[in-house]
């Protein structure tokens, strides 16, 4: 079964972003490539239990494992040596990713408390997004009553916009709620 954003956007978006951005070409359109969900734990080095709860909350959220990310080198003020498992993260693609960027959009965003919108200076100068996340009880699939600490996450979404404002019109589009 086809994603339900997916769907609108081959139906709806993409001709309304062909007329808008100007694009001779059905390929010119920008779309969402990928979307990566990082969740750094600096006191994972301390306790290891931190890592596993932050693998299942990952893997609730997204419906796919994470990859346990590991120390590249060793930083002596950290207490951080080389190869230690410090972080976990999940690479969507396909229908997972419009299935999740769906429930970004229309239902975990509009929990955060006090929602005034998200900032428009998380662009890296080639389309991309990404999008800090102070805490992970925003995704109705994590049990608050299961959690022992709140952590927070990153959210990329890597689209095939050449720039900044064709990926903001691409995400505006999709539903994105910037401040205005």
């Amino acid at each position: 079964m086809v994603p339900r954003l997916k769907k609108t956007y081959d139906e709806r978006l993409a001709p309304q972003l062909r007329t808008d951005l100007g694009a001779t070409n059905p390929y010119q359109v920008p779309r969402v490539s990928k979307i990566v969900l990082n969740m750094g734990l600096g006191e994972a080095i301390q306790n290891v239990k931190v890592l596993d709860s932050a693998v299942s909350e990952l893997t609730a959220i997204t419906g796919q494992k994470p990859v346990v990310t590991k120390a590249r080198k060793a930083i002596a003020n950290f207490k951080l040596r080389e190869n230690v498992p410090i972080g976990a993260m999940v690479t969507l693609r396909g229908a997972r990713m419009f299935e999740f960027l769906d429930r970004l959009l229309n239902v975990a965003l509009p929990r955060v408390r006090d929602f005034k919108g998200v900032s428009d200076k998380g662009f890296d100068g080639r389309g991309n997004y990404s999008l800090g996340i102070s805490e992970q009880i925003i995704f109705p699939e994590i049990d608050i009553d299961k959690i022992d600490k709140v952590k927070g996450l990153t959210i990329t979404i890597v689209t095939t916009a050449q720039s900044d404002s064709e990926g903001k019109a691409l995400l505006r589009a999709l539903g994105m709620p910037f401040r205005s």
